[in-house]
């Protein structure tokens, strides 16, 4: 006679919770996946007995009824591990993700920065900040804040007003309704973003008796909610009205996979399509209906046909000021909005008509719904000109003439020069990474996307720091592509740590880390705003207090040679070129490679003729500032308010 069924597990908090995430999966459009790859992690004190115990105890027992097979990779730092982990998520269409341990105190709140960029870009995350003793036993523990005015306040609490969902288990009882709490709002593609579950140190080693079925497997089912008939009706009621349409295409096209949709559309209308940063590769390069960027570091192509637009359709899109260019890319008197979103949220901005929906869904019904129709001739010969022109630009760009070459310093490059030559030699579906600085403006102009995978730059937080890191997230999403990060010389230092755990995982990513002695995109900003790139260059302090004595010695090239990476040190053009070719040819497991190029701030790419609305000081004894404020005042004359209802009322 066979046992009884046990119906109880006793486990430990941290035990109980890593086995339930090894348990989950997702499902869209019948295709399951597992929920979690593994977890990052830095021990300290406030894991290391808990989850670490758990995580090692799931390593030894591996997969199973009995084990949790849930792979742990050690990190160098904590916000780091957050951006490998929304990286990755990001490159798998939102459908898997990483969970994200750290100690009590600092170790957690080095993780808000990717709390805050995982939640503004709508990506899931599950983060675990170690907490202070819910018994209080020892309080106050190593490294606890303490406020006298409210005892029951941590550290963690800061993650509250950035992270979509937030929990604190003090006792083993709320484990439960904590992470159902979690992967409802990680697997809702509307709610979804960082989610936080703070764990006490002490509770994470409690011992409770857990229903067995709380590590069942579970699918979470990842909705496309369909259009509403009469909304999709409406909507393409003022497709056929307008003569001069555009297509803003954002993340979202890429999150729902609805490039196919979004292809099928453009083509059977004549509708041009302008990208945001996210949405770049919506369409690939060459197809007659990409305009490229839209907004202040979009294309001149897009910009213009932005300007004279009379319907404009975002899909997927939250209308961030540098997609609308802080409301003056878009100058018809009349224009109207349409805006297909799975957001209520995002559908309404612009007082647009909202049609609320899955991006593929919403798309494919709006095609269907314009069966027949097509823009004027004209709107579209004017596409194929404004394009052929810009096009001429980049090629410029990338290989720029003799008149620019000639004035450069010996041994250094244009930036156009490098994003070219990755451009023209990476693989189609190798992967461009970047964040912050002046190169993903370059990029969201210049770049020649060619596969729906093939762009990666986090435009939404923009932080610098990210690229690394995500490089490493995104290469274990997919070891089949290579992964440039570019990054500047800013963003290097600012985490360079992720080198150390590529070396660690025996992963390649190819850093191409671009040296041009300061922040470059902020030091124009400066002087355009009068301030005189003030603060902005890495210089000497001189004798009079002013930082702007001779460049520092800083040798980045030594720095990434010292935490393993294979180094190559270029100085022209065809040295660039044989460095890419031999970092693509290095074997997968072969660890990181960093190409280290000089390159010349003072050289920028063609200008978006778009604008972006940075206040200046209204009052300045600065002549500089004073003439920057009179052209700021100019430039807000052409913002608009964007509060016009659609035709009849109805948003």
């Amino acid at each position: 006679m066979n046992a009884p069924r046990a119906t109880t597990v006793r486990l430990t908090v941290a035990q109980a919770l890593v086995r339930f995430l090894a348990a989950q999966r997702t499902e869209r459009d019948g295709e399951h996946r597992r929920m979690f790859a593994g977890v990052l992690g830095i021990f300290g004190h406030g894991n290391v007995a808990g989850l670490g115990q758990a995580l090692l105890q799931a390593e030894r027992e591996g997969p199973g009824p009995e084990g949790g097979g849930l792979p742990y990779v050690l990190a160098r730092n904590e916000q780091a591990m957050v951006h490998t982990a929304v990286a990755y998520a990001r490159h798998q269409d939102r459908l898997e993700t990483w969970a994200c341990t750290a100690s009590i105190g600092p170790g957690s709140t080095n993780m808000l920065t990717g709390a805050a960029l995982a939640t503004i870009n709508r990506v899931p995350v599950l983060l675990l900040p170690a907490d202070t003793f819910a018994t209080r036993r020892s309080a106050p523990v190593l490294q606890e804040l303490e406020q006298p005015g409210a005892a029951d306040i941590s550290v963690n609490d800061a993650f509250r007003p950035l992270c979509r969902f937030f929990d604190r288990v003090s006792r083993p009882e709320q484990l439960p309704s904590a992470l159902l709490g979690a992967m409802r709002v990680l697997t809702d593609p509307v709610e979804t973003g960082a989610a936080t579950i703070a764990l006490p140190q002490d509770v994470q080693a409690e011992a409770y008796d857990w229903p067995a079925e709380l590590f069942a497997e579970r699918v979470w089912h990842i909705a496309r909610p369909p259009a509403e008939a009469a909304r999709v009706a409406a909507a393409a009621a003022l497709l056929r009205s307008a003569r001069r349409p555009l297509i803003v295409a954002g993340g979202g096209v890429h999150h729902s996979g609805a490039e196919a949709a979004l292809t099928a559309l453009a083509e059977a209308t004549g509708i041009p399509v302008g990208e945001t940063q996210a949405g770049k590769g919506s369409l690939p390069h060459g197809h007659p209906r990409l305009m490229g960027g839209v907004g202040s570091t979009g294309t001149t192509a897009a910009n213009a046909l932005a300007r004279d637009a009379d319907v404009v359709v975002g899909v997927g899109t939250r209308w961030s000021d540098f997609t609308t260019a802080s409301r003056t890319a878009f100058q018809d008197p009349g224009v109207r909005f349409v805006n297909l979103n799975i957001a209520g949220f995002d559908a309404g901005k612009h007082a647009g008509l909202s049609v609320v929906a899955d991006a593929r869904e919403a798309l494919t019904a709006l095609t269907t719904a314009l069966r027949g129709h097509r823009v004027p001739a004209e709107h579209e010969e004017r596409q194929s000109r404004l394009w052929q022109q810009w096009n001429r630009q980049v090629e410029e760009t990338y290989h720029p003439p003799a008149s620019v070459t000639d004035r450069l310093a010996d041994g250094v490059l244009t930036q156009g020069t490098v994003l070219g030559c990755v451009n023209e030699l990476a693989d189609p579906r190798d992967v461009v990474l970047c964040a912050a600085g002046s190169m993903p403006g370059d990029l969201h102009k210049l770049w020649r996307v060619r596969d729906r995978k093939a762009y990666h730059v986090e435009y939404g937080y923009s932080c610098m720091g990210y690229e690394i890191p995500a490089a490493l997230g995104v290469r274990f999403a997919d070891d089949t592509r290579d992964v440039f990060a570019m990054v500047g010389d800013g963003g290097y230092l600012m985490m360079p740590t992720e080198l150390a755990t590529a070396v660690q995982e025996r992963v390649k990513i190819i850093v191409v880390l671009v040296q041009n002695h300061g922040f470059h995109s902020i030091g124009a900003l400066s002087e355009s705003l009068g301030s005189q790139r003030f603060g902005t260059r890495y210089r000497y302090r001189t004798a009079d207090g002013h930082l702007d004595g001779p460049p520092l010695p800083t040798d980045l090239a030594a720095n990434a040679r010292s935490l393993g990476a294979h180094v190559i040190e270029v100085r022209s053009r065809g040295a660039l070129e044989k460095a890419i070719a031999e970092a693509r040819s290095r074997p997968a497991d072969s660890g990181p490679v960093v190409i280290h190029v000089e390159t010349d701030p003072a050289v920028s790419a063609p200008d978006s003729g778009s604008w972006w609305d940075v206040p200046v000081s209204e009052v300045a004894t600065l002549d500089s500032t004073r003439a920057a404020h009179a052209v700021h005042t100019d430039r807000r004359r052409a913002q608009r308010p964007l509060l016009a209802p659609p035709p009849g009322g109805a948003s």
